[in-house]
């Protein structure tokens, strides 16, 4: 048990959570797209990088969770720049939907997750 908690060079562990790894960030002037992001570790990313102030962009296959998800972080973190947009990975045109509404906003795009 204890090769998981014991705290590698970083300081961090296997126990150490994304708000801790991310503390002290500035993410502000950063966009990020999340896959995934109407739930589990999608979700969660896309709130931390959400706190950490990335304008992130929820790529999500059932957009009523999507906006779901979208408006806890933005209660949780009044000042989150968050959006939803639909995006299904395994269809090769909803792919080309998402890029081309993506490059209509004029957002740069610094993570993809």
């Amino acid at each position: 048990m204890w090769l998981f908690s014991r705290k590698g060079a970083s300081g961090f562990s296997a126990n150490s959570t994304a708000e801790e790894v991310t503390q002290g960030i500035d993410g502000s002037g950063l966009t990020a797209i999340v896959t995934g992001a109407s739930s589990g570790i999608g979700a969660e990313t896309a709130r931390v990088l959400a706190l950490r102030g990335v304008h992130v962009i929820m790529a999500v296959r059932n957009l009523s969770a999507g906006i779901e998800v979208k408006e806890t972080i933005i209660k949780e973190v009044s000042k989150a720049r968050v959006d939803t947009m639909e995006l299904d990975l395994s269809s090769i045109a909803s792919v080309r939907k998402f890029a081309s509404e993506f490059d209509s906003l004029g957002l740069p795009l610094n993570v993809l997750m």
